[in-house]
């Protein structure tokens, strides 16, 4: 599943590689859930014919192409979705779901195995209206950062354990498994910690490493885990660089000890016996 640096990596590819184009049509191949909202399956194609694509953004896990009008395609990937640059001729691939063609350069597909994903037009200022859990997200590490002593009140007033602290999207946008075991090895802070028992220290050395974890996943195009990858088929850079995720039984790479792993919350946590 796409963490928020692969998530951003595919907003920044999107911006440059579609934004300005101008669609000519929407192939809805996948089931009509595919697309909440619309009548049929050529609805999307009838609404937006002709319109151009201005900009991508993001609103935390939900890529929202702006299409003029006041509206927004908005795709939310799922557990499972990719979106690939292709040429009209290129083979398409089995798990498909739909497919945005252009007036020129090519086309824009969202393939998807869990059959999970949703790709719906909204009016921009109706986002809360449908999309309500973007109301509860918590502070963005890429579009909305916050100081160290905000970070620090918020921690404050979460009585939980850290790693699951971490992966709630009410307080952090877009961490997953991958991304906070890299962080509390960097901060050099067992999972189970809780949060509003941290000292003042601990609390600097948390906010620095999921600044710095994420700016320089995003910096790497983030992590190709699963079989992952950007819109061009490119697999992310940042595998070479995970200090401890995936790496079970290995010798860490600071060389201060070795990779643990535990089951913890129905996942595999990795960390080492440094962290304290």
């Amino acid at each position: 599943m796409l963490e928020l640096p692969e998530l951003e990596t595919v907003r920044r590819d999107l911006d440059r590689e579609v934004g300005g184009l101008k669609i000519k049509e929407i192939d809805v191949i996948g089931a009509k859930r595919l697309i909440p909202g619309q009548a049929n399956k050529t609805g999307l194609t009838k609404a937006l014919s002709g319109r151009k694509i201005s900009s991508v953004t993001r609103v935390g896990m939900l890529l929202c192409l702006q299409v003029g009008n006041g509206q927004s395609l908005v795709i939310n990937l799922g557990p499972g979705g990719s979106l690939q640059r292709a040429a009209n001729k290129d083979d398409q691939e089995s798990d498909t779901q739909l497919i945005i063609g252009f007036t020129q350069k090519g086309q824009l597909r969202l393939v998807d195995s869990d059959k999970s994903a949703t790709v719906v037009l909204v009016d921009n200022e109706e986002m809360e209206e449908v999309f309500p859990e973007i109301t509860e997200f918590g502070f963005d590490p890429v579009d909305e950062p916050i100081s160290w002593t905000d970070f620090g009140g918020r921690l404050l007033e979460r009585n939980t354990k850290l790693r699951p602290l971490l992966m709630d999207q009410t307080f952090i946008v877009g961490l997953g498994p991958v991304y906070s075991d890299e962080i509390l090895h960097a901060a050099l802070l067992r999972h189970d910690r809780i949060a509003n028992e941290l000292i003042t220290q601990e609390i600097r050395r948390l906010y620095r490493a999921i600044v710095e974890t994420i700016h320089n996943a995003v910096k790497h195009r983030g992590v190709s885990l699963d079989g992952g990858s950007d819109i061009f088929g490119e697999v992310g850079g940042y595998d070479e660089y995970l200090e401890v995720y995936g790496r079970g039984g290995e010798r860490s790479r600071n060389g201060r000890g070795n990779v643990l792993t535990a089951r913890v919350g129905g996942t595999t946590h990795y960390y080492c016996d440094y962290q304290v």
